[in-house]
Protein backbone atom coordinates (compact mmCIF):
# COMPACT_ATOMS: atom_id res chain seq x y z
CA UNK A 1 0.00 0.00 0.00
CA UNK A 2 0.99 3.72 -0.39
CA UNK A 3 2.43 4.62 3.16
CA UNK A 4 0.18 7.52 3.60
CA UNK A 5 -3.17 6.77 1.59
CA UNK A 6 -5.01 9.69 1.22
CA UNK A 7 -9.18 9.86 3.22
CA UNK A 8 -11.69 9.65 0.48
CA UNK A 9 -9.20 9.04 -2.30
CA UNK A 10 -10.23 6.29 -4.84
CA UNK A 11 -8.45 3.54 -5.90
CA UNK A 12 -8.25 4.29 -10.04
CA UNK A 13 -6.63 1.29 -12.61
CA UNK A 14 -3.62 4.18 -13.06
CA UNK A 15 -3.43 5.05 -9.42
CA UNK A 16 -1.01 2.19 -8.42
CA UNK A 17 0.55 3.48 -5.55
CA UNK A 18 -2.57 1.98 -4.04
CA UNK A 19 -2.18 -1.36 -4.97
CA UNK A 20 -0.29 -4.19 -3.05
CA UNK A 21 3.48 -3.94 -3.32
CA UNK A 22 4.34 -7.46 -4.79
CA UNK A 23 8.20 -7.35 -3.24
CA UNK A 24 7.18 -6.16 0.46
CA UNK A 25 8.80 -8.89 3.09
CA UNK A 26 4.93 -8.94 4.39
CA UNK A 27 3.29 -11.05 1.37
CA UNK A 28 6.76 -13.09 1.12
CA UNK A 29 9.25 -11.26 -0.43
CA UNK A 30 12.83 -12.22 -0.53
CA UNK A 31 15.94 -11.11 -1.75
CA UNK A 32 17.90 -13.81 -3.70
CA UNK A 33 20.85 -11.88 -4.68
CA UNK A 34 23.16 -8.58 -4.33
CA UNK A 35 26.53 -7.66 -5.54
CA UNK A 36 27.24 -5.58 -2.48
CA UNK A 37 25.65 -4.97 0.46
CA UNK A 38 28.74 -2.93 2.39
CA UNK A 39 26.66 -0.33 4.19
CA UNK A 40 22.97 -1.68 4.21
CA UNK A 41 21.69 -4.89 3.19
CA UNK A 42 19.76 -4.76 0.20
CA UNK A 43 17.15 -6.82 2.55
CA UNK A 44 15.72 -2.97 2.98
CA UNK A 45 14.75 -2.29 0.12
CA UNK A 46 11.58 -4.36 0.78
CA UNK A 47 10.39 -3.65 4.33
CA UNK A 48 7.06 -3.07 4.85
CA UNK A 49 7.25 0.23 7.21
CA UNK A 50 8.93 3.77 5.13
CA UNK A 51 12.39 4.38 5.70
CA UNK A 52 13.85 6.24 8.52
CA UNK A 53 17.06 8.46 9.80
CA UNK A 54 19.53 8.49 12.72
CA UNK A 55 21.37 11.09 12.94
CA UNK A 56 23.80 10.53 14.79
CA UNK A 57 23.83 6.61 14.60
CA UNK A 58 26.66 4.73 12.56
CA UNK A 59 27.45 0.93 12.12
CA UNK A 60 31.63 -0.77 12.21
CA UNK A 61 31.38 0.35 8.69
CA UNK A 62 30.24 3.80 8.67
CA UNK A 63 27.04 5.69 9.18
CA UNK A 64 23.51 4.01 9.32
CA UNK A 65 21.41 3.50 6.74
CA UNK A 66 17.95 2.39 6.34
CA UNK A 67 18.18 0.92 2.82
CA UNK A 68 20.59 -0.58 0.25
CA UNK A 69 23.68 0.80 -0.21
CA UNK A 70 27.17 -0.30 -1.56
CA UNK A 71 30.27 0.48 -1.23
CA UNK A 72 32.04 3.14 -3.90
CA UNK A 73 32.77 1.07 -6.65
CA UNK A 74 36.40 0.70 -7.74
CA UNK A 75 36.48 -2.16 -9.98
CA UNK A 76 34.36 -2.04 -13.83
CA UNK A 77 30.90 -3.10 -13.56
CA UNK A 78 27.68 -1.58 -11.56
CA UNK A 79 25.76 -3.13 -8.72
CA UNK A 80 22.44 -5.08 -8.67
CA UNK A 81 20.14 -7.26 -7.14
CA UNK A 82 17.54 -9.80 -7.85
CA UNK A 83 14.08 -10.27 -5.86
CA UNK A 84 11.85 -12.86 -5.91
CA UNK A 85 8.54 -11.25 -5.58
CA UNK A 86 6.10 -12.38 -2.46
CA UNK A 87 3.00 -12.20 -4.75
CA UNK A 88 3.22 -13.23 -8.52
CA UNK A 89 0.93 -10.98 -11.03
CA UNK A 90 1.20 -8.21 -13.00
CA UNK A 91 2.80 -4.80 -12.09
CA UNK A 92 1.42 -1.49 -12.71
CA UNK A 93 3.93 0.69 -11.12
CA UNK A 94 7.29 0.96 -9.22
CA UNK A 95 8.16 3.75 -7.32
CA UNK A 96 12.03 3.87 -6.17
CA UNK A 97 12.84 5.80 -2.92
CA UNK A 98 15.92 7.27 -1.99
CA UNK A 99 14.86 9.13 0.95
CA UNK A 100 17.70 10.17 3.36
CA UNK A 101 20.25 9.22 0.47
CA UNK A 102 21.30 12.56 -0.03
CA UNK A 103 25.20 12.47 -0.85
CA UNK A 104 25.22 9.05 -1.49
CA UNK A 105 21.66 7.89 -3.66
CA UNK A 106 22.62 5.95 -7.11
CA UNK A 107 22.66 7.87 -9.60
CA UNK A 108 20.27 6.06 -12.39
CA UNK A 109 18.72 2.60 -12.09
CA UNK A 110 16.85 0.01 -14.52
CA UNK A 111 14.58 -2.69 -13.74
CA UNK A 112 14.36 -5.49 -15.60
CA UNK A 113 11.57 -8.64 -14.44
CA UNK A 114 11.20 -12.43 -15.51
CA UNK A 115 8.17 -14.82 -15.09
CA UNK A 116 10.10 -18.04 -14.08
CA UNK A 117 8.98 -21.34 -13.03
CA UNK A 118 9.81 -23.25 -9.99
CA UNK A 119 12.28 -25.57 -12.18
CA UNK A 120 13.87 -22.40 -13.13
CA UNK A 121 14.85 -20.55 -9.53
CA UNK A 122 16.06 -24.61 -8.30
CA UNK A 123 19.44 -23.34 -8.57
CA UNK A 124 21.77 -22.80 -5.68
CA UNK A 125 21.98 -19.80 -4.51
CA UNK A 126 22.91 -19.66 -1.15
CA UNK A 127 20.76 -18.27 1.73
CA UNK A 128 21.92 -14.59 2.33
CA UNK A 129 22.50 -14.80 6.18
CA UNK A 130 23.48 -11.37 7.69
CA UNK A 131 25.08 -9.05 5.09
CA UNK A 132 26.48 -6.27 6.09
CA UNK A 133 29.90 -5.01 5.03
CA UNK A 134 30.03 -7.63 2.87
CA UNK A 135 30.23 -8.40 -1.21
CA UNK A 136 29.15 -11.49 -3.60
CA UNK A 137 31.66 -14.43 -3.28
CA UNK A 138 32.41 -15.92 -6.28
CA UNK A 139 30.75 -18.90 -5.54
CA UNK A 140 27.05 -16.92 -5.60
CA UNK A 141 27.99 -15.00 -8.85
CA UNK A 142 28.38 -18.30 -10.30
CA UNK A 143 24.90 -19.71 -8.55
CA UNK A 144 23.23 -16.35 -9.91
CA UNK A 145 24.05 -16.82 -13.12
CA UNK A 146 21.97 -19.72 -13.97
CA UNK A 147 19.05 -17.08 -13.89
CA UNK A 148 20.22 -15.80 -16.67
CA UNK A 149 19.32 -12.29 -15.22
CA UNK A 150 20.85 -9.81 -17.29
CA UNK A 151 19.07 -11.30 -20.58
CA UNK A 152 15.33 -10.49 -18.18
CA UNK A 153 12.59 -7.95 -20.23
CA UNK A 154 13.18 -4.40 -19.29
CA UNK A 155 10.28 -2.62 -17.33
CA UNK A 156 11.65 0.65 -16.70
CA UNK A 157 14.67 1.67 -19.05
CA UNK A 158 17.99 3.34 -17.77
CA UNK A 159 16.76 6.35 -16.03
CA UNK A 160 17.74 8.74 -13.72
CA UNK A 161 16.99 9.31 -10.08
CA UNK A 162 15.93 12.69 -8.91
CA UNK A 163 16.10 13.83 -5.13
CA UNK A 164 13.00 15.43 -3.65
CA UNK A 165 12.72 16.78 0.23
CA UNK A 166 15.50 14.53 1.98
CA UNK A 167 12.62 12.84 3.49
CA UNK A 168 10.20 11.54 0.82
CA UNK A 169 12.57 11.50 -2.57
CA UNK A 170 10.02 8.86 -4.31
CA UNK A 171 10.41 8.54 -8.35
CA UNK A 172 7.69 6.55 -9.77
CA UNK A 173 7.34 4.72 -13.14
CA UNK A 174 4.19 3.69 -14.93
CA UNK A 175 4.95 -0.49 -16.27
CA UNK A 176 2.74 -0.69 -19.39
CA UNK A 177 2.47 -4.80 -19.26
CA UNK A 178 -0.06 -7.63 -18.97
CA UNK A 179 2.13 -10.03 -18.52
CA UNK A 180 2.81 -11.88 -15.00
CA UNK A 181 6.40 -11.69 -13.43
CA UNK A 182 7.44 -13.70 -10.54
CA UNK A 183 11.32 -11.81 -10.19
CA UNK A 184 12.62 -8.22 -10.95
CA UNK A 185 16.02 -7.61 -10.98
CA UNK A 186 17.06 -3.88 -9.64
CA UNK A 187 20.39 -2.12 -11.54
CA UNK A 188 21.74 0.75 -9.96
CA UNK A 189 24.18 2.80 -12.15
CA UNK A 190 27.19 2.69 -10.97
CA UNK A 191 26.78 1.81 -7.33
CA UNK A 192 25.12 3.93 -4.42
CA UNK A 193 21.48 3.66 -2.03
CA UNK A 194 18.18 2.98 -2.50
CA UNK A 195 15.77 3.33 0.50
CA UNK A 196 13.06 1.42 -0.76
CA UNK A 197 11.87 -0.61 -3.72
CA UNK A 198 8.44 -0.56 -4.61
CA UNK A 199 6.78 -3.24 -6.81
CA UNK A 200 3.23 -2.11 -6.98
CA UNK A 201 0.87 -4.01 -8.91
CA UNK A 202 -2.20 -7.12 -8.88
CA UNK A 203 -1.80 -11.00 -7.72
CA UNK A 204 -2.59 -13.55 -10.83
CA UNK A 205 -3.76 -16.68 -10.12
CA UNK A 206 -3.96 -19.66 -12.86
CA UNK A 207 -7.73 -20.79 -12.44
CA UNK A 208 -7.46 -23.34 -14.45
CA UNK A 209 -5.28 -25.39 -12.09
CA UNK A 210 -7.84 -24.70 -9.60
CA UNK A 211 -9.92 -27.28 -7.48
CA UNK A 212 -13.06 -26.96 -8.14
CA UNK A 213 -14.34 -29.32 -5.45
CA UNK A 214 -13.48 -26.35 -2.03
CA UNK A 215 -14.17 -22.71 -1.95
CA UNK A 216 -11.72 -20.49 -2.60
CA UNK A 217 -10.96 -16.57 -1.59
CA UNK A 218 -11.98 -14.72 -4.97
CA UNK A 219 -11.51 -11.39 -3.50
CA UNK A 220 -7.97 -12.31 -2.26
CA UNK A 221 -5.21 -9.93 -3.54
CA UNK A 222 -2.77 -12.56 -3.96
CA UNK A 223 -4.87 -13.85 -6.61
CA UNK A 224 -6.13 -10.24 -8.35
CA UNK A 225 -8.41 -8.71 -6.03
CA UNK A 226 -8.57 -5.14 -5.48
CA UNK A 227 -10.44 -2.44 -3.81
CA UNK A 228 -11.53 0.10 -6.52
CA UNK A 229 -13.52 2.57 -3.95
CA UNK A 230 -13.95 3.66 -0.95
CA UNK A 231 -15.43 6.21 2.20
CA UNK A 232 -12.96 6.63 4.01
CA UNK A 233 -9.56 5.35 4.88
CA UNK A 234 -8.13 7.47 7.43
CA UNK A 235 -5.67 4.96 9.59
CA UNK A 236 -5.60 2.18 7.47
CA UNK A 237 -6.48 1.31 2.88
CA UNK A 238 -9.12 -1.23 2.50
CA UNK A 239 -6.51 -2.93 0.61
CA UNK A 240 -5.30 -4.49 3.70
CA UNK A 241 -8.30 -6.65 4.47
CA UNK A 242 -7.63 -8.68 1.55
CA UNK A 243 -3.88 -9.44 2.53
CA UNK A 244 -1.77 -12.19 2.57
CA UNK A 245 -1.78 -14.43 5.82
CA UNK A 246 -3.42 -13.76 9.56
CA UNK A 247 -3.59 -9.82 10.47
CA UNK A 248 -0.17 -8.67 12.11
CA UNK A 249 -1.85 -5.46 13.88
CA UNK A 250 -3.82 -3.17 13.95
CA UNK A 251 -2.10 -1.75 11.31
CA UNK A 252 -3.00 -4.25 8.99
CA UNK A 253 -6.36 -3.66 8.19
CA UNK A 254 -8.98 -1.33 6.72
CA UNK A 255 -9.68 1.87 9.68
CA UNK A 256 -11.80 4.65 9.32
CA UNK A 257 -12.10 8.08 11.50
CA UNK A 258 -15.10 8.00 13.60
CA UNK A 259 -17.78 9.77 11.72
CA UNK A 260 -18.68 13.68 12.91
CA UNK A 261 -22.21 12.58 12.64
CA UNK A 262 -23.06 10.27 14.96
CA UNK A 263 -25.51 11.69 17.18
CA UNK A 264 -24.76 13.60 20.28
CA UNK A 265 -26.42 10.35 22.38
CA UNK A 266 -26.21 6.86 21.23
CA UNK A 267 -29.50 5.15 20.66
CA UNK A 268 -29.73 1.32 20.05
CA UNK A 269 -32.33 -0.98 19.22
CA UNK A 270 -33.50 -4.62 20.53
CA UNK A 271 -30.97 -6.69 18.47
CA UNK A 272 -28.35 -4.56 19.64
CA UNK A 273 -28.30 -2.01 16.56
CA UNK A 274 -27.14 1.25 16.93
CA UNK A 275 -29.68 3.52 15.58
CA UNK A 276 -27.11 5.58 13.94
CA UNK A 277 -27.40 7.56 10.03
CA UNK A 278 -24.37 7.25 8.42
CA UNK A 279 -22.06 4.15 7.17
CA UNK A 280 -18.75 3.73 5.46
CA UNK A 281 -18.08 1.46 2.34
CA UNK A 282 -15.75 -0.17 0.12
CA UNK A 283 -15.70 -1.46 -3.01
CA UNK A 284 -13.52 -4.51 -4.19
CA UNK A 285 -13.16 -6.17 -8.08
CA UNK A 286 -13.20 -9.98 -7.35
CA UNK A 287 -10.45 -11.59 -8.48
CA UNK A 288 -12.54 -13.79 -10.95
CA UNK A 289 -16.08 -13.57 -11.18
CA UNK A 290 -17.62 -16.26 -9.06
CA UNK A 291 -20.46 -17.41 -6.80
CA UNK A 292 -20.07 -16.60 -2.82
CA UNK A 293 -20.89 -19.31 -0.66
CA UNK A 294 -19.41 -18.01 2.76
CA UNK A 295 -18.00 -14.82 4.33
CA UNK A 296 -15.14 -14.24 6.88
CA UNK A 297 -15.12 -10.87 8.69
CA UNK A 298 -12.05 -10.84 10.91
CA UNK A 299 -11.63 -8.16 13.67
CA UNK A 300 -9.00 -9.29 15.90
CA UNK A 301 -7.05 -6.13 17.01
CA UNK A 302 -9.99 -3.86 16.60
CA UNK A 303 -11.09 -3.94 20.48
CA UNK A 304 -12.11 -0.63 20.93
CA UNK A 305 -12.61 0.77 17.21
CA UNK A 306 -14.62 -2.14 16.02
CA UNK A 307 -17.52 -1.02 13.98
CA UNK A 308 -21.32 -2.16 15.23
CA UNK A 309 -22.46 -3.78 12.48
CA UNK A 310 -21.53 -4.46 8.78
CA UNK A 311 -23.28 -5.67 5.78
CA UNK A 312 -21.72 -7.16 2.46
CA UNK A 313 -23.77 -6.65 -0.99
CA UNK A 314 -22.30 -8.16 -4.55
CA UNK A 315 -23.00 -7.07 -8.08
CA UNK A 316 -21.97 -7.84 -12.14
CA UNK A 317 -20.16 -4.61 -13.76
CA UNK A 318 -18.50 -4.51 -16.74
CA UNK A 319 -15.09 -2.82 -16.83
CA UNK A 320 -16.54 -0.05 -19.09
CA UNK A 321 -19.07 -0.12 -16.22
CA UNK A 322 -16.56 -0.20 -13.32
CA UNK A 323 -14.45 3.09 -14.37
CA UNK A 324 -17.92 4.91 -15.08
CA UNK A 325 -18.81 3.71 -11.18
CA UNK A 326 -14.79 4.94 -10.13
CA UNK A 327 -15.86 8.75 -11.49
CA UNK A 328 -19.19 9.45 -9.82
CA UNK A 329 -17.77 7.45 -6.54
CA UNK A 330 -19.85 4.30 -7.00
CA UNK A 331 -23.13 5.96 -6.59
CA UNK A 332 -24.60 2.45 -8.00
CA UNK A 333 -28.50 2.17 -8.31
CA UNK A 334 -29.76 0.31 -5.01
CA UNK A 335 -31.19 -2.28 -7.29
CA UNK A 336 -27.97 -3.23 -8.72
CA UNK A 337 -26.64 -4.14 -5.51
CA UNK A 338 -27.95 -7.77 -3.96
CA UNK A 339 -27.85 -9.23 -0.76
CA UNK A 340 -24.58 -11.68 0.32
CA UNK A 341 -25.08 -10.91 3.86
CA UNK A 342 -27.54 -8.73 6.18
CA UNK A 343 -26.95 -6.12 8.57
CA UNK A 344 -25.12 -8.48 10.97
CA UNK A 345 -23.97 -7.23 14.33
CA UNK A 346 -20.30 -7.80 15.01
CA UNK A 347 -18.39 -8.59 17.81
CA UNK A 348 -14.66 -6.91 18.76
CA UNK A 349 -11.45 -8.68 18.08
CA UNK A 350 -13.53 -11.82 16.39
CA UNK A 351 -13.20 -13.89 13.43
CA UNK A 352 -16.72 -13.97 12.06
CA UNK A 353 -17.67 -17.34 9.75
CA UNK A 354 -20.86 -16.45 8.09
CA UNK A 355 -22.62 -18.37 5.37
CA UNK A 356 -23.80 -16.48 2.12
CA UNK A 357 -27.33 -15.72 0.92
CA UNK A 358 -26.13 -16.94 -2.32
CA UNK A 359 -27.58 -20.21 -2.18
CA UNK A 360 -31.19 -18.42 -2.87
CA UNK A 361 -29.78 -15.54 -5.19
CA UNK A 362 -27.85 -18.17 -7.14
CA UNK A 363 -25.88 -15.03 -8.87
CA UNK A 364 -22.54 -14.49 -10.55
CA UNK A 365 -20.93 -11.26 -8.87
CA UNK A 366 -17.38 -9.59 -9.94
CA UNK A 367 -17.71 -6.44 -7.35
CA UNK A 368 -18.44 -7.15 -3.59
CA UNK A 369 -18.96 -3.93 -1.16
CA UNK A 370 -18.52 -4.16 2.64
CA UNK A 371 -20.11 -1.42 4.60
CA UNK A 372 -20.04 -0.57 8.42
CA UNK A 373 -22.09 0.93 11.11
CA UNK A 374 -21.43 3.77 12.24
CA UNK A 375 -17.51 3.24 11.35
CA UNK A 376 -14.25 1.68 12.94
CA UNK A 377 -11.87 -0.83 11.67
CA UNK A 378 -11.77 -4.58 10.35
CA UNK A 379 -8.83 -6.72 9.53
CA UNK A 380 -9.80 -9.11 7.27
CA UNK A 381 -12.28 -9.77 4.55
CA UNK A 382 -12.46 -12.95 2.87
CA UNK A 383 -15.37 -13.85 0.48
CA UNK A 384 -14.75 -17.74 -0.38
CA UNK A 385 -17.14 -19.39 -3.42
CA UNK A 386 -16.66 -20.94 -6.58
CA UNK A 387 -15.56 -19.03 -9.98
CA UNK A 388 -17.44 -18.61 -12.80
CA UNK A 389 -16.19 -18.76 -16.51
CA UNK A 390 -17.73 -15.00 -17.58
CA UNK A 391 -15.70 -12.38 -19.00
CA UNK A 392 -14.91 -9.11 -17.81
CA UNK A 393 -14.26 -7.82 -20.96
CA UNK A 394 -17.17 -9.37 -22.83
CA UNK A 395 -20.59 -7.17 -22.68
CA UNK A 396 -22.83 -8.40 -20.58
CA UNK A 397 -25.82 -8.33 -23.89
CA UNK A 398 -23.57 -10.68 -25.90
CA UNK A 399 -22.98 -13.29 -23.69
CA UNK A 400 -25.91 -14.52 -20.82
CA UNK A 401 -25.07 -14.60 -17.15
CA UNK A 402 -24.67 -18.60 -16.60
CA UNK A 403 -26.42 -20.08 -13.68
CA UNK A 404 -24.15 -21.39 -10.58
CA UNK A 405 -24.70 -24.62 -9.55
CA UNK A 406 -23.65 -25.50 -5.92
CA UNK A 407 -22.57 -28.57 -4.13
CA UNK A 408 -24.86 -29.85 -1.88
CA UNK A 409 -23.97 -29.04 1.99
CA UNK A 410 -23.99 -25.69 2.21
CA UNK A 411 -26.73 -23.50 3.97
CA UNK A 412 -27.95 -20.17 4.53
CA UNK A 413 -27.25 -19.05 9.14
CA UNK A 414 -28.80 -15.56 8.70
Amino acid sequence: MADTPKEGKLTRFLDFTQLIDLASECVGGKVLFATDDFFGPAENLIKSDSPSFKEHEYTEFGKWVDGWETRRKRIPGHDWCVIQLGIQGIIRGIDVDISYFSGNHAPRMSIQAANLSEEDTMSNIPPRGVRMGTAATPEEFEAVTELKSHSWDYLVPMSELKLGDPDSSHNYYFVNSQQRWTHIRLNIFPDGGVARLRVYGTGQRDWAALDSTEPVDLVAIAFGGVCVGFSNAHFGHPNNMIGVGEPKSIADGWETARRLDRPPVLEGSENGLLLVPGCEWAVFRLAHPGVITQIEIDTKYFKGNCPNSCKVDGCILTTLEEEDMIRHNWNLPAHKWKSLLPVTKLIPNQNHLLDSLTLELQDVITHARITIAPDGGVSRLRLKGFPSSICLLRPLREKPLPRFSLKAGFRANL
